[in-house]
C-alpha cells in the first residue's frame, strides 16, 4: 500500500486475532500513541478499529502489525452488512486453526513424560537430562508467542500487561530449575488464552446470527415484468413482490394485497400481525398466507433490521461505569502486583532469615512464591467478568425485539426505582377512533352514518391539515373522512405546535386544530358545545376543536381504547419492587382518572405539555434518584432525555434515537423482562467479581503459606476465567428460556 498522508479523515480496519478485552486495550493504547492520531476507538466485539486525525492508514497498518494483529482497511464503512451463513465456530476447529495453540499442543506431548514423572510419580525418582530438555523445548515453543507480545507491550506501548508477568514467571521458574512447572503454567496459560478467544468468537457470532436475517434478494416490478435483484440495487419507491412463506426483503408499504406477517425477528412479538393495504412492512418479517405487492420506503442500509444490527454492534462497546472501573483497576493493578511479587521475594530474605531459594523439595523458597504470586495475580478473570455479562445480555434483549444501547444504559435500569409513562400510543394502543363530529350547526341525525353538510365541511378541513401529521390522531382522522367519503382538500405550511395542536393553511384560510383546553384558554369555543365537550372528556373521550381563521368551527370526538397488556404489565411492575409509577398524559382530567382506572395506576399527571412531561420527570428523579421514562412520540423526546433511562416503544424515529433502549414491538409486554434482564447481569457481574477476587485472595494466601505451587495458581487463574466467562451466557440463557 503506497504511503497517503490524509488530514483530519477517519479510517475504520478490520482487526483479526483479538482473544480478550486486554488485546483490544493494547491496540487501542499502542495506535493512539502514534503522531497524529486525534482519536482511537476499538470495538474488541465487532472487530473494528476507528482511527482519526492527520495519521496515515500504513502507520496504523504497521503499528498493529508490529503489535502481532492482523489488520484490513474497510474501504466502505457504510455498507449493509454481509448476509453470509453464520456458522457457530467449531472448538476443535478453532484450536486448531491458531498457531500459538498448535505449538501448545506439540509442547504437551513434549512436556508430558516430565509432568508424569516428576509431579504424578514423583517416588520414582526419574532424573534425566532428556527430561529436562524436552522441558525447555516445550517452553520456548508455547512461551515464544507469550513472550513476543511481553516485548512489544514493553517496547512499544510501555506497558506492563499479563503476558510479561507470565513471560518473568516462566524465566524465573527456568533459573531456579523448576521446568515442568514453567512448561505447565505456559501451557494452561495459552490455553486459557484460546478458550477466551473462542467465547469471544462465540459472542461475536451471535451478532452474525442477526446478520442472517438481512434478506439479500427481492423480486422487482419492472417494463420487461418481475425481476429477481440484490436487495442493494433496490431504490425508494420501487416495487417489489413478496410471495406467501417469503421473507419480506425491505421496509415498506403495502400496495396491494393483505397477510398476517410475523415480524418477531424484529419486535419479538409472538402473534402474526395483520398486514393491509398502507400497512408498513418491516425487512426480515416473515410474510404469512397472502401475496402482497410493497412500495420500498428505505434504502437496504437504513432499513430496519440493519439499523437494528449497527445499533446492537455499537451497544456493546459502550461501557458501563463498573466495566470502566474495572478496566481502570486492572491498568494499575498489574504493575502494584509486579511490585508485590518483588517485595514478597526479597524482603522475607533479607529482614526475617528465610529462604530465597527452593530449600527442599518440601519447602518453598520465597523467589518461588512471588513467582507463583505473579501467576495467581493475572486479571484475566477480573477483566473479561463485566463484558461477557453485558454483551450476553444486550444480545439476549435484541432477540427479544429489545434495543439495549450500552453496557452503561443496562446498569443504570437496573437501579430504576420509579417510571413514567407516557399514555397515547403507551398505555393505550395509539390508534384512536373518530366517534364524533360536531359543530354549532350541526344537522346530523346520527353522524356514525352520515355527515350534514357543516360537518363534512368541518371534517374536509381537518382532514387536509392532519394529512401531513404521523401523529396517530391524524392518521385517525385521515381514515374516518376516507370512510365518510368527504372532500379532498389540500393543505399548505402546516406546521405543528408539539403538545397544543397543528396549523396550516386551507385554501388561503388558515386552519387549526388543537385541544380543548387551548381554545378554552383563547376563548374561541361556543359555550353549549363545550358543555357537550366536558361531557365527553368526562367520559374519557378526547376532543379537539377546530377553528378557521380564528372562528370557531366545531369538534372531534375520539377515544383510544388502553392495551390489553397494559394492566397486567403495571401490576407486573409492582411487584418488581419499583417505589413509583406514573402516567403522564396531555389529556384531560377526566381522560387520565379514566386510564389510570383502567390499568391500575395510582400516580398521574393531566394536561401536560412536554415541558410538563419534563419537569414531571425531574422531580422524580429527586425523589427516586433513578427513573425510567416510557413514550412513543416525538412530544415525549424531551422527557426521554431528561429521564435516567429513555425508554421508546414502537419505531416512532425521534423517540428511537433520542431514547437510550427501544421496545421494538407494539406493546409494553417485554418492559418487566427488559428490567428483570439488567439486574439479572448486573447481579452476575457483581458474583463474577467476587469470585474472580475471593479464588485470587485465597490462592494467594497458599502462595505466602508455602502450600501453593506454580502450576496449581495458573490453574486457577485459567479455571476461573473459564467459569466467570461461561457463566454470564449460560445464566442469561437460562433466564431468558423461563420467561420467555
Amino acid at each position: 500500500m503506497m504511503e497517503q498522508l490524509i488530514k483530519n479523515q477517519t479510517f475504520q480496519f478490520r482487526i483479526g486475532g483479538m482473544d480478550c478485552a486486554g488485546c483490544a486495550q493494547s491496540i487501542e493504547n499502542g495506535v493512539a500513541k502514534l503522531e497524529g492520531v486525534q482519536l482511537c476507538e476499538i470495538s474488541f466485539a465487532r472487530e473494528l478499529l476507528n482511527v482519526s486525525g492527520t495519521v496515515s492508514a500504513d502507520s496504523v497498518t504497521q503499528r498493529v502489525e508490529k503489535l502481532g494483529f492482523n489488520i484490513d482497511l474497510v474501504e466502505d464503512e457504510t455498507a449493509t452488512p454481509a448476509a453470509t451463513p453464520a456458522k457457530p465456530p467449531r472448538f476443535w476447529h478453532f484450536m486448531w486453526n491458531r498457531r500459538e495453540t498448535r505449538l501448545v499442543i506439540v509442547a504437551t506431548l513434549l512436556i508430558l513424560p516430565s509432568l508424569i514423572l516428576h509431579e504424578f510419580l514423583p517416588m520414582l525418582s526419574v532424573e534425566n537430562i532428556w527430561l529436562d530438555g524436552l522441558a525447555i523445548i516445550a517452553i520456548v515453543l508455547a512461551g515464544y508467542p507469550v513472550a513476543q507480545s511481553a516485548w512489544r507491550a514493553l517496547s512499544i506501548n510501555r506497558e506492563i500487561n499479563i503476558n510479561v508477568l507470565m513471560t518473568l514467571a516462566a524465566i524465573g521458574a527456568l533459573i531456579i530449575g523448576e521446568y515442568v512447572e514453567a512448561g505447565v503454567v505456559i501451557i494452561l496459560f495459552v490455553l486459557g488464552e484460546a478458550i477466551e478467544g473462542f467465547t469471544a468468537e462465540k459472542a461475536r457470532h451471535s451478532i452474525r446470527v442477526l446478520m442472517e436475517l438481512a434478506p439479500t434478494e427481492a423480486i422487482r416490478f419492472s417494463d420487461a415484468g418481475q425481476e429477481s435483484v440484490p436487495v442493494s440495487d433496490l431504490k425508494i419507491g420501487d416495487r417489489i413482490l413478496v410471495k406467501p412463506g417469503a421473507q419480506i426483503p425491505m421496509d415498506g408499504t403495502v400496495l396491494a394485497g393483505q397477510s398476517a406477517v410475523n415480524q418477531a425477528p424484529i419486535t419479538g412479538e409472538s402473534r402474526l400481525v395483520d398486514k393491509q393495504v398502507g400497512s408498513q412492512l418491516f425487512a426480515s418479517s416473515v410474510n404469512g398466507e397472502g401475496v402482497l405487492e410493497v412500495e420500498v420506503t428505505h434504502l437496504a442500509q437504513d432499513s430496519t433490521i440493519v439499523r437494528l444490527i449497527k445499533m446492537v454492534e455499537e451497544a456493546q462497546e459502550k461501557r458501563s461505569p463498573t466495566q470502566r472501573l474495572v478496566n481502570r483497576f486492572a491498568q494499575y493493578y498489574t504493575p502494584v502486583v509486579l511490585l508485590f511479587a518483588l517485595l514478597v521475594a526479597v524482603i522475607p530474605p533479607l529482614f526475617f532469615d528465610q529462604p530465597f531459594w527452593n530449600a527442599s523439595a518440601v519447602e518453598t523458597g520465597w523467589f518461588y512464591r512471588a513467582l507463583a504470586l505473579l501467576v495467581i495475580a493475572c486479571p484475566c478473570a477480573l477483566v473479561i467478568s463485566t463484558p461477557a455479562a453485558i454483551v450476553s445480555a444486550i444480545t439476549h434483549g435484541a432477540k427479544h425485539g429489545i434495543l439495549i444501547k450500552g453496557g452503561a444504559i443496562l446498569e443504570e435500569l437496573s437501579h430504576v426505582r420509579a417510571i413514567a409513562f407516557d399514555k397515547t400510543g403507551t398505555l393505550t394502543a395509539g390508534e384512536p377512533q373518530v366517534v364524533g363530529v360536531h359543530t354549532p350547526q350541526c344537522t346530523c341525525v346520527d353522524s356514525s352514518v352520515d355527515f350534514c353538510q357543516s360537518c363534512r365541511n368541518l371534517f374536509a378541513l381537518a382532514a387536509a391539515v392532519e394529512a401531513q401529521s404521523e401523529h396517530p390522531i391524524a392518521r385517525a382522522v385521515v381514515e374516518y373522512g376516507k370512510k365518510a367519503g368527504v372532500e379532498r382538500l389540500v393543505a399548505q405550511n402546516v406546521r405543528a405546535q408539539v403538545g397544543r395542536g397543528i396549523v396550516g393553511d386551507v385554501s388561503e384560510t388558515e386552519i387549526m386544530i388543537a385541544s380543548h383546553a387551548h381554545f378554552h384558554q383563547h376563548q374561541l369555543h361556543h359555550t353549549l358545545d363545550c358543555a357537550t365537550i366536558q361531557t365527553a372528556e368526562e367520559r374519557g373521550e378526547t376532543a379537539f376543536l377546530v377553528s378557521q381563521d380564528g372562528e370557531y368551527l366545531g369538534f372531534m370526538v375520539l377515544v383510544d381504547q388502553v392495551r390489553e397488556t397494559s394492566k397486567h404489565v403495571v401490576s407486573q411492575l409492582r411487584g418488581l419492587g419499583l417505589e413509583s409509577v406514573v402516567m403522564l398524559t396531555g389529556d384531560n382530567q377526566a381522560t387520565a382518572v379514566k386510564v389510570a382506572q383502567d390499568v391500575g395506576l395510582t400516580e398521574f399527571q393531566a394536561n401536560c405539555l412536554p415541558e410538563d412531561k419534563v419537569v414531571a420527570v425531574q422531580a422524580l428523579i429527586d425523589r427516586h434518584k433513578t427513573v425510567a421514562m416510557v413514550g412513543d412520540g416525538i412530544n415525549d423526546t424531551p422527557a426521554l432525555a431528561t429521564a435516567s433511562v429513555g425508554i421508546a416503544i414502537g419505531r416512532t424515529a425521534q423517540a428511537m434515537e433520542t431514547a437510550d433502549i427501544s421496545l421494538m414491538g407494539e406493546s409494553l409486554i417485554s418492559l418487566p423482562y427488559l428490567i428483570l434482564l439488567a439486574r439479572r447481569a448486573m447481579n452476575i457481574i457483581r458474583l463474577n467479581l467476587l469470585f474472580s477476587i475471593g479464588i485470587k485472595i485465597m490462592f494467594m494466601g497458599f502462595v505466602l503459606a508455602g502450600i501453593g505451587t506454580m502450576w496449581m495458581a495458573i490453574l486457577a487463574d485459567v479455571g476461573t476465567t473459564i467459569l466467570v466467562t461461561l457463566h454470564a451466557p449460560l445464566n442469561l440463557r437460562l433466564f431468558s428460556r423461563n420467561r420467555g
